[in-house]
């Protein structure tokens, strides 16, 4: 059975579609004091769960409502709980960089871990370590496929350079790199620790001039990190430069920067819903529902997750 929360109901009804279910009718509501309260509208005793939330703004309240769910389901005696989050909320904030600092992603796969979730699934992780903060299975699901498939057909790979953002990112570039058989670069920026979402971009690594540059990344919040990467790459040389991330949090003012930047091109997939008003015509949105639904299916069917990006059976 497949249950949606309120924040993104559209891809919550897409998954339903390619998994070939209905979304489980469920009564959710705010009290007047914001409490949120929920009831599922049918039995779900015995039942494989699946609970789709994507965890856009206000994230502390689809969170919230997330945790609800579950825990109505466990305490439905539901048999097996799968908490599909799209978009990990607070999975930036993974280690403690200085003294005094939480782990909130850790905090967050305990809170899941709490409310009864069995199972965790999402896509493009901040970072890999954050599958151990569960006490669980993790599937971790990878966009990639899904950009690449799209990016294949516009590119002149012979002519193309995949660029990491930053050094976090050069493990995942690689493998971007290999799969499309382009040559790999990085940016080497560094980031101001006492002033959230700024970054100064140091110099570009890498062969770029006369060539179309693809920056990738797992999300794109403000857009701070890859309008100023994309400004180092024209200043040494690059012909073209297009962005690929699985995440558009964008916020403000993220849609400004991008709609001025010299980027060409902006491809993110939908795990997060986007506003009329956060559209642009640079932006390319791809959709991750079918990724999602194979993924469920296999998990249903106690088949193999791995198998959806290494071709193992």
């Amino acid at each position: 059975m497949l249950f949606s929360g309120r924040a993104h109901p559209e891809l919550a009804e897409e998954v339903a579609q390619h998994v070939g279910v209905s979304l489980t009718p469920t009564k959710l509501i705010d009290f007047a004091n914001g409490e949120i309260y929920a009831r599922y509208l049918e039995s779900v005793r015995g039942c494989d769960a699946f609970v789709i939330q994507s965890h856009t703004g206000p994230i502390n309240k689809w969170i919230m409502e997330q945790l609800i769910m579950v825990d109505a389901l466990k305490r439905a005696s539901a048999k097996r709980i799968t908490v599909v989050m799209p978009f990990y909320g607070y999975a930036r904030q993974d280690k403690k960089g200085r003294g005094r600092e939480p782990i909130t992603a850790r905090l967050v796969a305990d809170m899941f871990k709490t409310a009864g979730a069995d199972r965790l699934m999402s896509i493009d992780l901040h970072t890999s370590q954050i599958q151990g903060f569960f006490d669980g299975p993790v599937d971790h699901l990878f966009a990639m496929p899904v950009l690449e498939s799209y990016l294949k057909n516009k590119l002149d790979l012979e002519n193309t350079t995949v660029v990491s953002p930053d050094t976090g990112r050069v493990r995942l570039s690689e493998r971007w790199a290999d799969t499309l058989g382009t040559p790999l670069a990085f940016i080497h920026k560094r980031r101001d620790l006492d002033v959230a979402n700024q970054v100064k971009v140091s110099e570009v690594v890498g062969r770029v001039r006369g060539r179309t540059c693809v920056l990738i990344d797992d999300m794109i919040d403000t857009a701070g990190t890859i309008c100023k990467a994309a400004d180092a790459l024209y200043e040494q040389g690059a012909t073209n430069v297009i962005t690929a991330a699985t995440h558009a949090v964008f916020s403000d003012p993220a849609v400004d920067r991008l709609k001025n930047s010299r980027i060409s091109e902006v491809i993110v997939t939908n795990t997060l819903p986007l506003a009329q008003a956060a559209r642009f015509d640079k932006l390319t949105v791809l959709s991750i529902a079918p990724l999602i639904a194979r993924a469920i299916t296999e998990v249903f069917n106690d088949g193999s997750v791995t198998s959806l990006f290494e071709g193992d059976t």
